[in-house]
C-alpha cells in the first residue's frame, strides 16, 4: 500500500539554515484592484498614483529570489496558481513553530490563497496540523518564532475591527501561547493606519527583524508602546541594532529574510541597510524587489519557511 509523503516541518526561529519553504506567486495576479478591495494604504497610494505594479515586474522580481534559492540549494513550493488572485504574500496565510504548521484566519476574502496550499498541508502529519480558532485572527507577519521566545505583532485598541490593518488579535497571541506552553509568547502592540503607510506597521516584520549574529532591524515608530520597542532594544543590545528611518519603514527595509545565520536576502536598492550587513559579516544576496513593495510587503512576506536545520 503507497503511503502520502510526509513533509517534515521545522521552525525554532528566522535565521537557522532554510531547507524549504513556499515562495508566492505573482502569475495571473489579476487586474489592479478597485481602492475598496486593498487591504492596505501603501497599495492605495500606488493605485492613486497610477503607479500599482504590474504583474510581469512582479513575476521576474519573484524569479530572482527562486534563483537565490536554487543557488543556496533549498526545496521550493509554490501555491498553486488561481487565476486572477494575488498570491504573492505567502507568509499571510500559514506558518510554522516547531514542527506545528498553523492555518492563518485571514481576511475572509482572501480564503482562496489558503486553499493554493492545501497540497502541502496534505502532506504533513494530521497531528501538526493546526487551525486556531473563528475568533482568532492572525497572519504569519506577525509571528516570529526566535528559539525559547515567539514574538508576536499585535493591536488591542477599540478601534480593531474599524482597521482592515490590525491583522492579529489578542485572542491568537493566546491560543499561540496555549499551543506552545514551553514557550514564552511576547507580544507587540504595533502601530496601525488605514491611510498613512509611513504610520502603519502591517506586521511586526514590517518594522521589526532579528537577524542571525546577534543583529536586528528595527523601527521605533511602529510599536505603540515604548517600552516594549525598549525590550527588544535591550534583548538584542544597543550595539547590534539597525534603527531604520520612516521613510526606510515605507520602504520595508526591515522586510529581508534570511537563508541562514550569515546570508540574508535584501532589496537591491536598501544602500544604507546593505552596506551595514556586509560590514557585520554577512552575505547579501541583492535582488529587485521594489514593485512588489509596493503592495506594503517584501522578502519576509512572500516566504514560508517550512524546515530550517
Amino acid at each position: 500500500m503507497l503511503t502520502k509523503p510526509v513533509i517534515k516541518l521545522n521552525v525554532q526561529n528566522e535565521t537557522s539554515r532554510l531547507r524549504s519553504v513556499v515562495l508566492g506567486t505573482a502569475e495571473s495576479n489579476g487586474p489592479i484592484p478597485k481602492i475598496e478591495e486593498c487591504y492596505d494604504p501603501k497599495s492605495i497610494e500606488h493605485i492613486k498614483a497610477g503607479t500599482y505594479p504590474e504583474e510581469d515586474a512582479m513575476v521576474e522580481e519573484i524569479n530572482a529570489v527562486l534563483k537565490v534559492f536554487k543557488k543556496y540549494d533549498v526545496k521550493v513550493y509554490r501555491p498553486q496558481v488561481i487565476e486572477n488572485c494575488n498570491q504573492i504574500f505567502s507568509r499571510d496565510i500559514a506558518f510554522v513553530i516547531d514542527d506545528i504548521m498553523i492555518e492563518a484566519n485571514i481576511l475572509p476574502h482572501r480564503e482562496e490563497e489558503v486553499h493554493a496550499i492545501d497540497y502541502i498541508w496534505n502532506q504533513i502529519a494530521e497531528d501538526k496540523r493546526i487551525i486556531l480558532p473563528e475568533d482568532c485572527h492572525v497572519e504569519g507577519g506577525d509571528v516570529m518564532p526566535w528559539n525559547d521566545y515567539i514574538f508576536m505583532g499585535t493591536y488591542t485598541g477599540k478601534d480593531y475591527s474599524d482597521l482592515i490593518t490590525a491583522r492579529t488579535n489578542i485572542q491568537a497571541v493566546n491560543a499561540i501561547q496555549e499551543l506552545f506552553p514551553k514557550k514564552k509568547v511576547k507580544c507587540f502592540e504595533l502601530r496601525k493606519s488605514n491611510t498613512n503607510p509611513r504610520e502603519n506597521a502591517l506586521h511586526l516584520d514590517c518594522c521589526f527583524n532579528p537577524l542571525g549574529k546577534g543583529k536586528a532591524i528595527i523601527h521605533k515608530n511602529g510599536f505603540l508602546v515604548e517600552s516594549e520597542y525598549e525590550w527588544l532594544v535591550n534583548f538584542f543590545g544597543k550595539e547590534n541594532i539597525f534603527e531604520i528611518t520612516k521613510d526606510e519603514m515605507y520602504e520595508m527595509y526591515s522586510n529581508v529574510f534570511s537563508i541562514s545565520e550569515d546570508v540574508i536576502i535584501s532589496e537591491r536598492n536598501f544602500t544604507r541597510l546593505n552596506n551595514w550587513l556586509w560590514q557585520q559579516g554577512f552575505t547579501v544576496e541583492e535582488v529587485p524587489y521594489a514593485e512588489i513593495g509596493k503592495q506594503e510587503g517584501l522578502l519576509r512576506c512572500t516566504t514560508l519557511p517550512l524546515f530550517r536545520d
